[in-house]
């Protein structure tokens, strides 16, 4: 693709708007979308829309094209796979690409223990299976999550989803036996705590929560993001991971990684589990596993996949054979372009162009996460930490209109998250951060003109 341009003078151009027209006729509203416009094709880290308009691409289609769009090795292995056959139920007839997968994702995820790994067609498919499996290996029913967490948009994920809106409201009644622990978000801990005494608290809530809300031997797992996602890239502190995960231990609690935007090089590992030492239970994969392609996974100790009896797992598309290809190509490609180390490299990037602008502007609150998988948080106070969602709209929609495709997150609304295709040049890096430290500049300077 040529490089970045919007050729339109807004967006949507006339046939987006076409579209766009379209679109609110047949599709439901509920069905939201990032930026007005329709893709006409994408390569690497750049998306063109119908009408010519050119994007970097900073969103990655909500953190699944980690390899970037339309890898030649991923579209090789798509064309290869369709001349054979596209489908056949991995429950009616078996095929090798299953199983090849499954030995792949049991040898790069954390643990040397014996392993063994379902395939499914979704995030929240996985995480819901992954409670299915909790279950019936423990014989209790209990599953904890943890506050600013995302799960998925089902009745049991959204269950242990704790974002209300636009998530969860008046979609209940919802599924019961499901409790939200607290969790570490460091940046909003009480004025006047350390961050060591603000672990130290947490970790008593915890403690607390097993028993005031809910009795430990009554808790089949608990699920945790190693990063919380759409919470707005919260990292929490090792030893917080860690003590959950050593009480998980203690009460025969089995502990959930749930790794569906973190895994396959975003946070500079195949699995940010790797970050904090940590060997969970059962891991949630998918996004970017697949480059594009809809799969997912439950990754478990042995013993506790084998739980559950023939006929109880499974479904009509999970593991496609597409899917499948395309979900090994993709980790050869972060095998064979270190990618891991590439996701380091872009995050130092970001954490320091956005620090480095925070010294001129009062609305970036924090800059956090690891790898590539980093967060700006937009507040109207930097003392109070006050959350400025409309600020964050308005940079978010500046950068769109400047060809930057970029999206927010956390319970706020307030925090801009970056999920750029690993595969990114370093030209499109740094055009596509001037972009955004523009956009953010100008709504900083234009709202600086009215405070008082």
């Amino acid at each position: 693709m040529s490089n970045h341009a919007l050729v339109t003078k807004k967006l949507p151009g006339p046939l987006s708007k076409d579209l766009l027209e379209r679109r609110h006729n047949i599709v439901p509203d509920a069905v939201s979308y990032g930026i007005p416009t329709f893709a006409e094709e994408a390569e690497g880290a750049k998306i063109r829309d119908v009408d010519g308009n050119e994007f970097i691409d900073f969103a990655g289609a909500i953190g699944t094209i980690n390899v970037g769009h339309c890898h030649p090795k991923v579209k090789e292995a798509l064309h290869d796979q369709v001349d054979k056959y596209i489908h056949t139920g991995f429950n009616v007839m078996m095929y090798e690409p299953y199983i090849a997968l499954a030995e792949k994702l049991a040898e790069l995820s954390p643990g040397t223990h014996d392993k063994k790994v379902l395939l499914q067609n979704s995030g929240a498919e996985a995480v819901e299976n992954a409670v299915k499996i909790a279950r019936k290996y423990t014989g209790r029913q209990g599953i904890v999550t943890f506050e600013n967490a995302f799960h998925g948009r089902t009745l049991m994920t959204m269950s242990m989803t704790s974002k209300v809106k636009p998530y969860k409201f008046e979609f209940g009644p919802f599924a019961p036996e499901t409790y939200k622990a607290p969790f570490p978000y460091t940046y909003r801990r009480p004025k006047g705590m350390s961050e060591e005494e603000y672990v130290d608290y947490l970790i008593e809530q915890f403690n607390d929560f097993l028993i005031k809300e809910v009795a430990p031997e009554t808790i089949a797992a608990v699920v945790m993001e190693p990063i919380q996602g759409e919470g707005g890239f919260i990292v929490p502190e090792p030893r917080f991971v860690h003590a959950v995960k050593a009480l998980c231990e203690k009460h025969g609690i089995l502990f959930v990684s749930d790794e569906i935007q973190t895994g396959f090089g975003r946070t500079g590992h195949y699995f940010a589990s790797d970050h904090y030492d940590l060997v969970p239970d059962l891991i949630t994969v998918s996004k970017s596993l697949g480059a594009g392609m809809p799969i997912s996974g439950v990754i478990g100790r042995k013993e506790i996949m084998d739980a559950a009896n023939p006929g109880e797992l499974g479904g009509t598309y999970s593991g496609n054979p597409l899917s499948c290809r395309a979900a090994l190509a993709a980790i050869e490609i972060i095998e064979e372009e270190d990618l891991n180390q590439r996701a380091n490299m872009i995050g130092q990037k970001v954490k320091d162009t956005f620090n480095s602008l925070k010294e001129e502007v009062d609305c970036i609150g924090e800059v956090r996460g690891l790898g590539a998988m980093i967060a700006v948080e937009i507040v109207r106070d930097r003392d109070k930490k006050t959350p400025d969602k409309a600020s964050t709209s308005e940079m978010l929609a500046h950068a769109q209109q400047n060809g930057l495709l970029v999206l927010g997150a956390g319970v706020y609304g307030n925090v801009i998250r970056f999920l750029m295709p690993l595969v990114i040049t370093e030209e499109e890096l740094e055009e596509g951060l001037a972009i955004m430290k523009d956009a953010v500049r100008k709504v900083w300077e234009e709202k600086s003109k009215y405070s008082v």
